[in-house]
């Protein structure tokens, strides 16, 4: 399953950073995040609970970039 988010990022860089956080979380197959449309499109792994996927998703971005935000 596909599914794309609306963020808040302050640069590229930060956006970058977002997508490898993402990326390292349990449940997640892949994500792209584009700081020029301030999306975030994430593939998830068969079975997952997206809710729940998403919260850590949050979580673990918020590690690397504190200020960031996904509206899910």
């Amino acid at each position: 399953m596909k599914k794309s988010y609306k963020i808040e990022v302050d640069c590229a860089n930060c956006a970058e950073k977002m997508q490898e956080a993402a990326k390292k979380t349990a449940g997640v197959k892949d994500c792209v995040v584009s700081f020029m449309t301030l999306k975030m499109n994430v593939e998830f792994e068969d079975g997952a609970d997206v809710d729940a996927v998403m919260k850590e998703v949050l979580k673990n971005c918020k590690k690397v970039e504190d200020d960031c935000e996904i509206y899910f």
